[in-house]
């Protein structure tokens, strides 16, 4: 796995350009120690082999001096792109090793799912490990242990997530070393005032309008609302902008030269820049390590409610309305606070916490199915302080032209994790049968690798001019009356929030009763229903990169409120014509369908606000439509789940579906939203 990251890193270096001579020019700080770490761990596992006894005495001591040298030098190389990401995978499979004494667990599920038995493991580092009783493999540190099956042909293996993360530091460090240009990792100005953080949430959308300190707007809801869905879980996300080069531009005349024009536009790619700045670089890994756990802990949490409850639809809905209000009763004061606090502590707390709360969840669920609901409000809530913290800190670890790719980079991110990680963790829910809570504490993991990265960031200070002001309740229930105020008087965004609050309630039965839809509705010879859920989710995340692209290229010129008729109209439809199929290729059609039809009304909704409210408004109006469209898709859930226990969540989808349609179809009966 160490060897496939290594090769990974060169191979795409090599092909934007990068130099061999530039990766051995690279300066790393106390190189002797690393190799006298790696002799050492190597060397103990090599006498090991021999059984000698000595080394076998020694084990633990000499285990723990290797790993320990090599973490040390690398945190003091942390500032490197990638070497964080090193760190962070030595140190959790070190503490693997170290909890048993000098051994590697290997979990015997995943030995055997990847085509491996007992006898088969020749070395004397590793032990197989049952995860049955739980409490004793979470006490031999399990999850930290060789839990990922490879069920290659050729090389079966079974990995750690530790392996994972030190295999992608590596990456990053090679790729980044290959490249002409060696930057420090936080590119960021060393002081920043506190109004840059106030402007987070409005560059974090690509766009250049400010946002003015004091107007009561939280970045993570500004996040939400133009993504029109609710922060679940870790958070979710959808559309992405891919930035242009910005290179030299190329030279007339000859092969080698259009070579050259090539090479120099792909090193001046926002991208490539990004990958050398070692405090973004960590950031963004750990979000999208953290992003990987919490889709599989969504189809783990969906299986193990309904389980419970015999499949009850309006039992799993209220798992997602319980991680729904949390965005209406803390989001408009989370960005507030988290603009007081040191960011950086927040994100880390805020992981320490979500990886306590997941640890309990099978455990409550053991005990109460009923428990595992204020886990959820709480895990939620939770990540809704965590994302305006992340949000703020990117101007300050970037520079100011790498802004918008820093963003960009930050949903794309995000859309992996649909398009990517929903299939794999469909798979992986699957093949864990009946030990679902391994699911969870896989994803606790994932969330302190993603701690353990943000330590490693470096992050300017910010230097505070004003001190900011938190809205209490009746701040902030002014803040709705003025927004509501300018609504009622702006004829565009009034009709626009109106055609959302009901239109949108088909988006809070599909997140809802999905689940259920795919057990019940859904057949398939190859997936089960578990798997099945978690790829309709993957299509929804497809059609959302096709949807955000494609308006992209084309949005410009079209008329928004028509885009968002026909946004909803064909959002609708598809949601209706899940009704009358059975089929699985056909419903991940339509879902797909569904998500291009989301981009087609959310993105032009957010040009429309923001280019008819005023800077010192948009906070009090974001957040009184924030609460409209969300209280409505909140009670859909609910309702939706409800209905499907009587109705079947088929019947529901075919009604919600035409509901949005005919709200889509409204539309045309307001003059100023057609035309806007």
């Amino acid at each position: 796995m160490l060897l496939a990251g290594i090769l990974l890193g060169l191979i795409v270096g090599l092909a934007v350009g990068g130099r061999l001579d530039n990766l051995l020019a690279a300066r790393l700080r106390w190189t002797l120690p690393i190799f006298a770490a790696l002799a050492l761990r190597l060397g103990t596992e090599a006498a090991l082999l021999r059984d000698v006894a000595l080394a076998d005495q020694l084990r633990l001591p000499l285990l723990a001096a290797a790993y320990g040298v090599l973490v040390v030098v690398l945190w003091a190389n942390r500032s490197l792109p990638g070497i964080g990401l090193a760190l962070v995978g030595t140190l959790l499979n070190a503490t693997a090793i170290l909890v048993n004494g000098g051994f590697m667990p290997v979990w015997d599920q995943a030995l055997a799912a990847a085509g491996l038995t007992p006898a088969e493991i020749d070395s004397p580092i590793h032990f197989v490990l049952s995860a049955q009783p739980a409490l004793d493999f979470l006490l031999q540190a399990g999850p930290l242990g060789d839990v990922i099956p490879v069920p290659l042909p050729l090389i079966p293996n079974v990995l750690s997530i530790g392996d994972v993360v030190l295999a992608a530091g590596l990456a990053f460090f090679v790729f980044a070393s290959l490249q002409r240009e060696q930057r420090p990792a936080a590119a960021g100005t060393p002081t920043i005032l506190d109004g840059a953080v106030a402007t987070a949430a409005s560059s974090a959308m690509g766009v250049g309008r400010r946002v003015r300190p004091g107007t009561g707007l939280a970045s993570s809801l500004t996040e939400t609302i133009g993504l029109e869905r609710p922060v679940f879980l870790g958070g979710s996300g959808a559309g992405v902008a891919v930035p242009a080069p910005t290179g030299a531009p190329g030279a007339p005349g000859g092969l080698r030269e259009a070579q050259r024009g090539v090479v120099a536009r792909a090193l001046g790619h926002p991208y490539v820049r990004l990958a050398q700045n070692g405090s973004f670089g960590a950031l963004w890994m750990g979000q999208l390590i953290s992003l990987f756990g919490d889709r599989l802990h969504q189809l783990a949490l969906v299986a193990l409610v309904g389980e419970a409850t015999q499949n009850g639809a309006f039992a799993v809905a209220m798992v997602f309305v319980a991680a729904t209000v949390p965005n209406l009763v803390f989001g408009p004061l989370a960005g507030a606070l988290v603009d007081r606090w040191d960011q950086k502590r927040v994100m880390v707390a805020s992981d320490l916490l979500r990886a306590a709360i997941v640890l309990l969840i099978p455990v409550a669920a053991t005990a109460d199915v009923l428990l595992v609901y204020p886990l959820v409000f709480a895990l939620t809530t939770v990540s809704i302080f965590f994302r305006p913290a992340r949000t703020a800190v990117i101007p300050r670890i970037v520079k100011d032209d790498e802004l918008v790719a820093a963003n960009s980079a930050v949903w794309l991110g995000d859309s992996l994790a649909d398009v990517v990680g929903y299939p794999l963790a469909a798979l992986f829910v699957a093949f864990l049968g009946s030990s679902l809570a391994v699911a969870f504490w896989v994803d606790a993991v994932t969330y302190l690798a993603s701690a353990a990265l943000i330590v490693t960031m470096v992050i300017p200070a910010v230097v505070r001019t004003v001190a900011a002001a938190v809205p209490g309740l009746r701040g902030l229930l002014d803040d709705l009356v003025a927004g509501w105020r300018f609504l009622r008087g702006e004829p565009v965004l009034l009709a626009n929030t109106l055609q959302a609050v009901v239109a949108q309630f088909s988006i809070g039965v599909t997140i809802g009763i999905m689940a259920i839809y795919a057990r019940e509705a859904i057949s398939s010879d190859v997936l089960d229903a578990r798997a099945r859920y978690g790829f309709i989710e993957m299509a929804i995340g497809v059609g959302n990169l096709v949807g955000g692209f494609a308006i992209g290229l084309l949005g410009s010129r079209l008329a928004k409120g028509r885009l968002v008729i026909i946004g909803y109209v064909v959002f609708g439809a598809c949601v209706a014509a899940l009704a009358l199929t059975g089929n699985l290729g056909v419903a991940l059609g339509l879902t797909l369908g569904m998500g291009v039809a989301n981009m087609v009304f959310v993105i032009p909704t957010q040009a429309l606000f923001m280019e008819l409210t005023p800077n010192d408004m948009i906070g009090r109006v974001v957040a009184f439509r924030f609460s409209a469209v969300f209280g409505s898709m909140t009670i859909a859930m609910a309702v939706g789940g409800l209905m499907s226990d009587v109705l079947g969540p088929a019947t529901v989808f075919g009604i919600f579906g035409v509901l949005t349609v005919l709200a889509g179809l409204a539309g045309l009966l307001s003059r100023p939203l057609r035309e806007a």
